[in-house]
C-alpha cells in the first residue's frame, strides 16, 4: 500500500508541475488554476493530497505493526531505521508540499515552523536562515520549500523506499519464528500474493478516488501579509499536536526537546529494549518485548489524543 501510494504521489505531482509557479505571488493563484480551470486538475491534486494523507498514516500503522510483531529484531534492526528514517522524510515532505499552497490556512504551520528553529541554541539562527533563505519568510522561502520537496526530500525518499524493500528481501521477508520453532511452514503460491496485492489495490484506489471526488483538497485565499497568522489558521494535522503542546509554554521544550526525545525513543527500541524470542517473532503482541509495546501505545495515545484535543479546540 504504501509504496503504491507512492507512485500515484509521484505521477501526480508531476502531472501539478506543468502549472504550479513557486512565486509568492502567483503559488496560490497557480493552485487554484489547476483546482478550477485545467482540466480533472481538482481531481489530480485531490487524488496527490489524499495520497499524502494516507501514506502517513499507512506508514504509522506499518510501525506499529512492525513493534507488535517483534519485527526489529536482528537482522531487521538496520531496516527497522532505515524504515524510521524514511517516515520523518514522508512527514518533512508532507510539511513541505503543505507550505507550497502558500495561502493563508498555512501561515501558521509556517510562521510558527520556522520559528521554532530559532529556539534551537547554538545553531538556530543559521538553520533559520538556510530554511528561509531571509530575515523573514518570503520569495527565498517559497523557493527552498519548493527545491527541497521536489529534490532535496523527492530523492532520499526513493532511495531509502527502494532500499528499505530490498533490505527485507535481503533479511529473509518478514519476521518469522526460525525453522523448526513453528508448526505450519507452508508458503503462499506466487499468484496468491500477487492477487492479495491486486485486491488491496483495487480496494485502495476506490478509496482514494471517492475521497478525491467527495472531500476536496484544502484550499484558501492568497496570502496579503506574511507576518501575521490568521485566527483560524492551523498546522496541518499530523503536526496538531505539537501546536497543542506549544500551548503549555516554552516552544523549545514542547516544539523541539519533546518531539526529538520520542523519536530517539524509537531510535533506541532495537537496541536498547529487550529483544523478542526467536520463537516469538512475526506473532502478535509478544512476551518477551511488552516494554516496547507500552511506550509506543502510550506516545501513540498521546500524539492521537493531543491531536484530537488541537481539533477540538480549534
Amino acid at each position: 500500500m504504501a509504496v503504491f501510494l507512492s507512485l500515484v504521489l509521484l505521477v501526480t505531482g508531476i502531472l501539478e508541475l506543468y502549472y504550479y509557479i513557486p512565486t509568492p505571488t502567483d503559488a496560490a493563484l497557480s493552485v487554484q488554476t489547476i483546482t478550477y480551470l485545467v482540466p480533472f486538475g481538482g481531481l489530480i491534486r485531490n487524488l496527490h493530497f489524499w495520497s499524502a494523507q494516507l501514506l502517513i498514516i499507512v506508514s504509522a500503522v506499518h510501525l506499529l505493526r512492525v513493534v507488535f510483531t517483534g519485527a526489529y529484531a536482528a537482522p531487521r534492526r538496520f531496516n527497522y531505521l532505515i524504515g524510521l528514517g524514511l517516515f520523518v522524510v514522508l512527514i518533512l515532505l508532507n510539511f513541505t508540499g503543505y507550505i507550497l499552497r502558500w495561502d493563508q490556512g498555512i501561515q501558521w504551520a509556517l510562521i510558527v515552523g520556522v520559528n521554532l528553529v530559532k529556539t534551537i541554541p547554538a545553531v538556530g539562527n543559521f538553520l533559520y536562515r538556510l530554511i528561509t533563505g531571509a530575515d523573514t519568510p518570503g520569495a527565498a522561502t517559497l523557493l527552498r520549500f519548493y527545491a527541497w520537496h521536489i529534490f532535496g526530500l523527492m530523492l532520499p525518499a526513493g532511495i531509502l523506499i527502494i532500499w528499505h524493500v530490498f533490505q527485507l528481501r535481503r533479511d529473509g521477508g518478514i519476521a518469522m519464528p526460525a525453522p523448526g520453532m513453528h508448526s505450519d511452514t507452508s508458503r503462499i503460491t506466487r499468484f496468491e500474493l500477487v492477487r492479495r496485492e491486486t485486491v488491496a489495490v483495487l480496494l485502495l484506489s476506490t478509496l482514494l478516488l471517492l475521497l478525491a471526488i467527495l472531500v476536496p483538497a484544502p484550499i484558501a485565499p492568497a496570502i496579503e501579509n506574511i507576518t501575521t497568522i490568521p485566527g483560524d489558521s492551523l498546522a496541518p494535522w499530523f503536526f496538531l499536536w505539537v501546536q497543542q503542546m506549544l500551548k503549555w509554554g516554552d516552544p523549545l521544550l514542547w516544539g523541539v526537546f519533546v518531539p526529538l526525545i520520542m523519536l530517539t525513543i524509537l531510535i533506541i527500541i532495537p537496541y536498547g529494549l529487550p529483544i523478542p524470542k526467536n520463537a516469538e517473532l512475526g506473532r502478535w503482541l509478544p512476551k518477551s518485548n511488552r516494554l516496547a509495546q507500552i511506550i509506543l501505545v502510550v506516545m501513540a495515545s498521546l500524539v492521537i489524543l493531543l491531536t484530537l484535543l488541537g481539533t477540538r479546540s480549534n
